[in-house]
């Protein structure tokens, strides 16, 4: 029988809910490019519900315990003896989310005799020591897709958010004021602004999209170059590099993943290439930009705002620099886990476990790493550090 540790955040500090907002949901079946939604044997939970947090366990539970196997849920995942680090040692499977990542790093790895799976509930695996997984057979899945569009939407609020300057003037309403000169002092239209993308994969494609009906000139750089047709229709410029594309936008989101090309590629240099009082929005990881880079471009006002969805480390500390810095809107790495992303990636977890537990071939698209190299969507996404260290 296995033993699955589960790290999920905690709960609303009001309590787990007992009524919502809403009484459904749309049902998505599939995505833009054809790819189907999770396809469990059977899901356990009610959609629309919150599954992240420790008390919504995924709906794995009962699914899991009528198997005869263990489920371990905690949301203590940091410092010396926390629960994840002592119930690791004998865990088959980690399930965690971006949100609140479980950091599987080589040590871990190395310690945890059993462990056979590590699960990403949502996409992004780089919490996960890829070269120490390969090395020691681990197979790494994560919930292709389930919340793309989710953070894409993210990410055009955000846009729109730092480009209309809407928080402050939202602040002044819950402050009781009305100075219009003071709420409109840093406010544009977005209308016939240049942006562009960093990556043009499923997030990045979405916001293009999403963001073609406000008549903006439209940029994006990838390793991958789009169809011809797909250019065409939104009107895109095609740039080798984020170096050759940032100087000519007004707005820049970050939708790549993070590995050794794009770590810290927002640095000094690069920041200062980009149009004094251009936005920066990066919804990707958060070691893609510098995190001191960042904070002196916007008190210089060489950033006119920075919208940011994700940190280093998450949870971020209190005194975290990025809380206080001026003309940002950041949010606790929410993007991607609104209740509609949830019932899809605990759906999607559900769905690899099944074929786990069942001795099945996991969807190729979930794919990270399998049979000791990376695999899947692991194989277009990441690159193994030919040295094997992390």
């Amino acid at each position: 029988m296995a033993k699955v540790l589960c790290v999920l955040y905690d709960d609303p500090a009001t309590g787990y809910p007992t009524d919502y907002a809403r009484d459904d949901l749309p049902r998505i079946e599939s995505y833009p490019d054809g790819q189907s939604a999770p396809t469990p044997k059977d899901t356990g939970f009610t959609p629309g519900h919150l599954l992240g947090s420790v008390s919504g366990e995924l709906g794995l539970r009962a699914f899991l315990e009528s198997r005869g196997h263990t489920l371990v849920v905690t949301s203590d995942k940091d410092g010396g003896g926390s629960v994840f680090d002592r119930e690791l040692a004998d865990a088959d499977v980690v399930v965690s989310q971006p949100f609140w990542p479980a950091y599987l790093t080589a040590e871990r790895i190395a310690a945890a005799k059993n462990l056979k799976l590590a699960v990403t509930a949502g996409i992004g695996s780089d919490h996960v020591d890829l070269d120490a997984a390969i090395a020691h057979g681990v197979t790494v899945a994560e919930v292709t897709y389930s919340n793309s569009i989710s953070v894409a939407e993210h990410v055009v609020m955000m846009t729109l958010s730092l480009v209309r300057d809407y928080l402050p003037a939202h602040q002044v309403v819950l402050d009781r004021g009305w100075n219009v000169a003071d709420c409109v002092a840093r406010s544009y239209d977005l209308e016939g602004m240049h942006v562009g993308t960093v990556a043009a994969g499923r997030i990045g494609l979405a916001v293009l999209r999403r963001l073609a009906p406000f008549d903006v000139k439209l940029h994006y750089t990838d390793r991958h170059r789009l169809p011809a047709g797909v250019e065409e229709e939104l009107g895109l410029e095609f740039h080798e590099s984020a170096a050759d594309m940032v100087p000519h936008c007004d707005v820049v989101t970050i939708n790549a993943p993070l590995h050794p090309e794009t770590e810290h590629l927002f640095d000094d240099k690069l920041l200062a290439t980009m149009k004094r009082g251009a936005y920066l929005i990066n919804t990707a990881r958060a070691k893609i930009v510098d995190e001191g880079a960042v904070q002196r471009a916007l008190e210089s006002g060489q950033l006119a705002g920075y919208a940011g969805d994700v940190w280093y480390p998450q949870p971020a500390p209190a005194d975290h620099p990025w809380r206080t810095m001026p003309h940002h809107g950041m949010t606790p790495h929410i993007s991607g886990s609104s209740l509609s992303a949830q019932t899809r990636y605990a759906a999607g977890t559900r769905e690899i476990l099944e074929s786990w537990l069942d001795g099945a071939p996991i969807r190729d698209e979930y794919l990270i790493v399998s049979g000791g190299a990376l695999a899947g969507t692991g194989a277009r996404s990441y690159a193994v550090n030919p040295t094997g260290q992390g």
